[in-house]
């Protein structure tokens, strides 16, 4: 019997290892997988004596791992492109709103529609994602806003990762906007959401993280730290939309908590960088919203590196702020709207993402024991990944050790 299942040789791998230079190169080298975990992987020289059932070489070729999109809203019904358009010729958000536009439209498409249309429509969007090296996604839901629809929608992300080939880690955003039903009371939404939608969510294994946005035209600190307080008891960890238009403390509030992620960020104060960085939590930078909205103040990146905050990229994609499935434009926007480093894109969107889903013991690097989620491609060095726009260089995915083709 062999000992490895496939041996790739001939390869130039960037590990993203944390706390090494430049990427984590190493050269001339050689990667072993074994039950779709990282066996071996090293200098060829050092390459041990073992036999594989499968050899090839990748004459060259880079190796990182496999990209990780921590923070979307895949999931949805219609689309928000009239609504854009409508934008663009002078026509003001409040006005499209007032006509049953605005994140309501969204809400109303996604009650409507049904369980399978949901999931062909994200489908498209998660095979647009892994064309480009995407092998983990994270779903959020928050277009329902009542009990069934969001369990729906839930439950359709689950499906897309039984059935997708990509990895699907899903999250409950319930409390993303006020629901019109409950107009003017947002207590007693919150209220449902902790005594009937998490338990239900709960019992069926819906979800592996709740998520709320905290801004002035959502929900308040106390009305988040209610909802946050029952997740946790429910045994579910917590991330946060933070900081996005204003400095509400949301970033304060996520540290609170112990958030695996605090997301957005814009306006987020040097108490709350700190706080972040005492409590562990990943920021996620999300520049296809920032693009989207023509915003100008820029997440506080400088302050956020100084305090050894890890920074993660996402594509956040959604019909409305930020209609975008790709990462690798993610990584192109975060270093020019953001200042980011080539390598800091990368690790954003691969070690730092793979923290931002708690994930970070089971993937985001190139380790021994790791699953061997792997990208490989066709590029003269990994800083290109930032550097050139619509190009991409991607030759092969693998999940889990097998190559990935969509259905």
């Amino acid at each position: 019997m062999a000992d490895w299942d496939l041996l790739l040789t001939d390869a130039r791998l960037a590990t993203m290892r944390g706390g090494e230079p430049d990427y984590g190169i190493i050269e001339d080298a050689a990667l072993a997988i074994t039950d779709g975990s990282i066996a071996w992987l090293g200098a060829q020289c050092n390459l041990p004596a073992a036999t594989a059932a499968e050899s090839r070489s990748l004459h060259g070729r880079w190796v990182t791992p496999a990209l990780i999109d921590c923070h979307t809203h895949a999931v949805f019904g219609g689309n928000r492109a009239a609504e854009f358009e409508q934008r663009q010729s002078g026509v003001g958000y409040e006005q499209i709103a007032a006509a049953g536009g605005g994140i309501l439209s969204t809400v109303t498409a996604t009650r409507e529609a049904s369980a399978d249309t949901l999931y062909e429509s994200a489908l498209q969007r998660l095979h647009a994602l892994a064309a480009e090296g995407v092998a983990t996604i994270e779903i959020k839901s928050g277009y329902g806003l009542e009990v069934d629809a969001e369990l729906k929608m839930l439950a359709v992300a689950r499906r897309l990762g039984e059935r997708s080939g990509l990895s699907v880690r899903t999250t409950l955003l319930a409390a993303h906007t006020v629901p019109p039903e409950f107009s003017g009371n947002a207590d007693a939404y919150i209220d449902l959401i902790c005594d009937e939608m998490l338990p239900r969510v709960v019992e069926q294994n819906l979800a592996d993280a709740v998520d709320a946005y905290c801004e002035r035209i959502a929900f308040s600190a106390s009305q988040i730290a209610t909802l946050f307080s029952r997740a946790q008891e429910l045994g579910l960890p917590v991330k946060l939309h933070a900081d996005q238009l204003s400095d509400g403390g949301g970033a304060e509030l996520a540290a609170q908590f112990k958030a695996v992620s605090a997301d957005h960020l814009e306006y987020t104060s040097a108490a709350g960088v700190d706080a972040l960085a005492s409590a562990g939590t990943t920021a996620v930078l999300l520049p296809g919203a920032f693009l989207t909205l023509r915003e100008t103040q820029v997440p506080p990146v400088a302050a956020l590196r100084k305090a050894g905050v890890p920074i993660a990229l996402a594509t956040d994609c959604n019909p409305g702020t930020s209609p975008l499935s790709s990462l690798q434009t993610v990584m192109a926007l975060g270093s020019r709207l953001f200042n980011l480093t080539p390598e800091e894109c990368l690790a954003g969107v691969t070690r730092e993402a793979a923290r931002a889903l708690g994930l970070a013991a089971d993937r985001g690097t190139l380790e021994n024991g790791k699953r061997a989620d792997i990208a490989i491609w066709s590029f003269d060095h990994p800083r290109d990944l930032a550097y050139w726009i619509g190009q991409n260089r991607l030759a092969e995915l693998l999940i889990g050790g097998r190559r990935f083709t969509p259905d």
